[in-house]
């Protein structure tokens, strides 16, 4: 099995290139640019809002650097690498580009809207890796959210096949990484990361192994989060609500426990 990865360009996503890479599994990649990791606040907030604001992102990108490193596309030596921007996302040349690589599969993750044109020509397997646990979190920042709800181990990855339909197609796996004590919310998201690389390349050994993989179709109980819905004043509840420790009152019995019906492709 020899994917053909389309991610985006921050340390998250190419740690799962250099995981399939080391796995044996990364024919290809294609790098959508992204924007700039740490995002200036807005103007207008108050002190209390801009402080959290500063603190989440700052946060965020110490996290990041502990679970992946400062990876850059030399990273991925070796590999043919075709670089775009958004709007060259879904042009022709991408298309022809992918379409030379010959892959068995396409994994995206961190990119944005593939565009019918695109999604044609796709293999069979043509996977996204999303981050939250479809269908329950679609759309945007669905690593947040469930830690605003107080369901932190509601915090994962799905990966689903790629469809025209956002965060929508079968699913084929979910992940969540184990919960620890002093976590804070973005040391979660990122082992979520880890633990969704790691889980695909085990579904990579199991489908050279000749073993079929059980997809499961979305149900519409789920809800569908755009940017707009998040502001910086629900960074009040995690930071000086709970100071970021809603892991250890999850962990400590004073959430509740509301187990997420997860699909797994393994045990």
């Amino acid at each position: 099995m020899k994917a053909v990865l389309m991610i985006g360009s921050h340390y998250r996503h190419l740690y799962v290139a250099k995981t399939l890479l080391e796995a044996g599994y990364l024919k290809a990649v294609i790098i959508e640019k992204r924007e700039e990791f740490m995002p200036s606040p807005p103007k207008e907030l108050s002190t209390i809002d801009r402080d959290n604001f500063i603190r989440h992102f700052a946060d965020r990108e110490e996290a990041e650097e502990k679970a992946f490193g400062k990876l850059t596309i030399a990273d991925l030596a070796g590999i043919p690498t075709y670089e775009i921007t958004k709007t060259g996302l879904n042009e022709s040349d991408t298309v022809e580009w992918l379409k030379q690589q010959k892959p068995e599969a396409v994994i995206s993750f961190g990119i944005h809207k593939l565009e019918q044109a695109m999604l044609d020509v796709l293999p069979e397997l043509a996977w996204n890796i999303h981050g939250g646990l479809s269908p329950w979190y679609k759309g945007n920042i669905t690593l947040f959210w469930p830690f605003y709800f107080l369901k932190p181990n509601w915090a994962g990855m799905t990966i689903h096949q790629l469809t025209s339909r956002l965060d929508g197609g079968d699913v084929i796996h979910h992940s969540v990484p184990e919960l620890m004590y002093g976590d804070g919310i973005h040391d979660v998201a990122s082992r979520a990361v880890v633990q969704a690389a790691h889980d695909l390349v085990n579904i990579f050994k199991l489908l050279d192994q000749g073993v079929s993989i059980t997809l499961q179709k979305q149900k519409s109980n789920g809800k569908l989060f755009v940017g707009t819905d998040w502001k910086p004043q629900h960074l009040r509840l995690i930071y000086n609500h709970f100071n970021n420790d809603i892991v250890d009152r999850f962990l400590d019995g004073e959430l509740g426990v509301d187990h997420p019906p997860l699909v797994r492709a393994f045990d």
